[in-house]
């Protein structure tokens, strides 16, 4: 029997995290056996645990209890607290997601133990360092011996970066580096919860939505929240679209979020913000709200990575408020445009794309992605 760790710490985590849970308990129940530690690193209810509620995804095993701090604190509290659960028990893997500093502190721990680290979500790129999760993306990659991409991009990057198939890395026990195409866990989550959702969320009854009727928007990522004109400039976006377009714009406020408007936008914009009738503000969505706000928008804004994917997963356009993103297939296909925290771009993407005829093939694999990952995984350990 293969015993395998999960690490997760955020909510996106936690949604991919189901995917692969549930390969492992239909199909691989035999050969793996799958334990989850949880760093804390969102520790609110509405940003972690009901995520487990509602998906059917067991309690973790081991909760590490970070929470908020420094970014250095942080993923030093977390490589401390893997590392001494690595040390309680036989583990023959460590499997990882994304880029958040859960990610870069399994991978350190693990790394340093000798434990192989399985990294889904491999060979994204923004290529901006000055992004945190493009350096816990790079330092996981370079010390797991699986990257699984998702996509052809993914590879193509990881490719110029000096990884290949036949990888000259040898890790302790003798085995290569290897990269692996299998597609996207979040695209075999789309399939099997969107039929669920439609049955299990009231949010558009709730908030009096129409379907295709409101733009989904979600703002949380720092480099927006804690500039006061970034912030505000989107801000500004959101209500002239509101106003001028006679669109509801719905903001799942995520807590960073929530804070930041109090202290960082502008007295002016948070009078407007109360007193706009189109806007309509709510607490972060649960895992199926979200789902049905996604697929029943008329379109999707956000400087989410997950959300990008999600909106083109359910055929939605998306305006990505950052400079870049590491899915520049969304780009490449028409299906998003990157208009950063600029009032005109933003104002400018959301016209083109409501008047554009769009679509969206499937570039993020078959479904089958999590099967894929166990697959190749029970076949490197054996």
């Amino acid at each position: 029997m293969i015993n395998l760790l999960t690490v997760i710490g955020a909510r996106p985590q936690i949604i991919k995290a189901a995917a692969f849970s549930r390969a492992v308990k239909e199909k691989f129940s035999s050969e793996i056996h799958e334990k989850i530690l949880h760093t804390g690193q969102h520790y609110d209810d509405s940003m972690s645990s009901v995520f487990f509620t509602e998906m059917g995804i067991p309690n973790p095993d081991f909760n590490l209890g970070v929470g908020s701090c420094s970014q250095g604190k942080q993923t030093a509290r977390m490589i401390e607290g893997i590392e001494e659960v690595l040390l309680s028990e036989h583990f023959d893997g460590v499997v990882l997601y994304g880029d958040t500093n859960s990610t870069l502190a399994g991978a350190v721990a693990a790394s340093k133990m000798h434990v192989p680290v399985f990294h889904i979500e491999a060979g994204l790129r923004s290529y901006n360092m000055s992004m945190p999760e493009e350096v816990n993306r790079i330092v996981c990659d370079n010390l797991s011996s699986i990257l699984f991409a998702p996509t052809v991009t993914a590879v193509e990057n990881l490719k110029r970066e000096g990884f290949s198939a036949a990888s000259p890395v040898r890790f302790s026990g003798g085995k290569n580096q290897l990269v692996r195409q299998v597609g996207d866990v979040m695209y075999d989550n789309s399939l099997y919860y969107a039929s669920q959702a439609e049955t299990r969320s009231t949010v558009l009854k709730r908030l009096g939505l129409e379907k295709g009727s409101y733009v989904l928007a979600t703002v949380h990522r720092d480099f927006n929240t804690d500039s006061r004109l970034r912030l505000s400039s989107i801000f500004k976006a959101l209500l002239y679209l509101a106003d001028s377009e006679n669109i509801k714009i719905v903001i799942p406020l995520h807590p960073r979020t929530k804070k930041a408007i109090s202290t960082n936008l502008e007295d002016d914009l948070l009078v407007k913000l109360s007193n706009c009738g189109n806007i309509v503000i709510t607490p972060p969505a649960g895992f199926f709200d979200i789902i049905n706000l996604e697929r029943n928008a008329k379109v999707v804004m956000t400087d989410s990575g997950g959300v990008q994917k999600e909106a083109f997963f359910y055929g939605r356009p998306c305006v990505i408020l950052r400079p870049e993103t590491e899915w520049i297939e969304i780009i490449d296909h028409g299906a998003g445009i990157l208009a950063d925290a600029e009032f005109e771009r933003i104002v400018e993407a959301y016209r083109k794309l409501v008047g554009r005829e769009i679509v969206f093939p499937p570039l993020f694999g078959d479904g089958h992605a999590s099967e894929h990952i166990a697959e190749m995984i029970v076949d490197y350990l054996n």
